[in-house]
């Protein structure tokens, strides 16, 4: 790939700059460092400078990702062929669930192959009416144009086929969007006789933190000062899920759980954690929050659920627990307050094993780059 001849011309498109910079940052650096040209396309945020200084150009759009506007939809689309047409774009890598639809099709009228990255259909599935309607007819036309649509679980891509396009060719899956295994390095929790547990996630009632929020009153009532309870992540975020900030405040007056905000830094608030937790009934890809604090050799908690369940060996690494039972949940993270500190610190050798063995993000832009290839040839 060193010897290209033609600085190509690659974008890579989101629906916020801080999920560019957080989630895609070694693929953006990779694409640098192999020759081509990075342009960063999405909304401006405080995230939109770092991106910058990485080496990409940033072109920000507007993108209602969590609305369902019509007319806003109508303008992404435009500003997409737009942007795509002004860069002279060889090949558009997509995430977020708009960027998928609209500039995918942008790019099938400017012919440029578009590669997608299907991180759970958790809008799509779970939404109800005629959004879910509309959600999945727009998936089904607009994907059809996409020269190749990566999945991180096989459950969603098996959906995928099955109801939407039963003759598309071009899907492989992802081990998620991979961890970086340099920079979440194991690191032991303090022994200090308190078990801390933190839920990493955006704020939001379908990741299940009312449930860790209820098993956490129950278990404080139970244990006392031998356990923690934090939450880490964005609060009041544009989605129909999403838990108000005076909600919060109401749980935080109760004196259980320690709401952290959010951090640059996510692996400083891992470090201190014995388990992390994720409740979610949402439709994950497979949880980046998992494979951090996996690959930092901490046990794990989360459900039965679709991307959440890959990150779990049930009893090695960690343990799963039923979608919505708070029940389940609490009875897991008590099991966990139960272990020796020893016992814990096994248990997260074996996630940082499973990290390791699976969700390398070395795997992940290896893919990428062979796909790029494959649509330049």
């Amino acid at each position: 790939m060193n010897g290209i001849d033609h600085k190509y011309v690659i974008a890579i498109t989101a629906n916020t700059s801080w999920y560019l910079y957080n989630f895609r940052k070694n693929t953006i650096m990779a694409l640098l460092e192999n020759g081509y040209q990075v342009i960063a396309i999405s909304p401006a945020d405080e995230y939109t400078h770092r991106l910058a200084e990485l080496g990409c150009q940033t072109v920000p759009v507007k993108i209602d990702s969590g609305g369902t506007d019509f007319f806003k939809d109508l303008t992404t689309l435009f500003s997409a062929w737009c942007v795509l047409r002004k860069h002279k774009v060889d090949v558009v890598l997509n995430f977020t669930p708009k960027n998928n639809i609209y500039f995918t099709l942008a790019a099938k009228v400017l012919n440029i192959p578009a590669i997608n990255n299907i991180a759970g259909l958790g809008s799509v599935f779970m939404s109800k009416g005629m959004v879910r309607i509309i959600c999945r007819h727009l998936y089904r036309f607009s994907q059809r144009y996409a020269a190749k649509i990566f999945f991180q679980n096989e459950d969603d891509r098996e959906l995928f086929l099955t109801e939407m396009l039963p003759d598309y060719l071009y899907t492989e899956r992802l081990p998620g969007s991979g961890v970086d295994l340099m920079r979440f390095k194991v690191t032991p929790a303090p022994d200090d006789d308190v078990v801390r547990f933190i839920l990493i996630s955006r704020m939001l009632y379908s990741k299940g933190v009312e449930h860790y929020v209820d098993a956490a009153r129950k278990l404080k009532k139970r244990h006392g000062q031998r356990c923690e309870f934090r939450l880490l992540g964005f609060l009041d975020v544009n989605n129909p899920a999403a838990i108000k900030t005076e909600r919060m405040a109401a749980w935080i007056e109760e004196g259980n759980i320690l709401y952290l905000g959010t951090s640059d830094n996510v692996e400083q608030e891992i470090a201190l954690g014995d388990c992390i937790v994720l409740p979610s009934f949402y439709r994950e890809g497979v949880p980046k929050s998992l494979l951090e604090a996996g690959a930092m050799g901490k046990p794990l908690i989360t459900t039965r659920n679709i991307g959440c369940q890959d990150t779990v060996n049930e009893g090695v690494n960690g343990f799963l627990c039923e979608p919505q039972d708070t029940g389940c949940l609490t009875r897991a993270m008590d099991r966990i307050i139960n272990l020796t500190h020893s016992q814990r610190l096994d248990m997260g050798n074996e996630s940082r094993k499973k990290m390791v063995r699976e969700f390398d993000e070395k795997i992940v832009i290896s893919r990428y780059l062979t796909a790029i290839e494959q649509v330049l040839s």
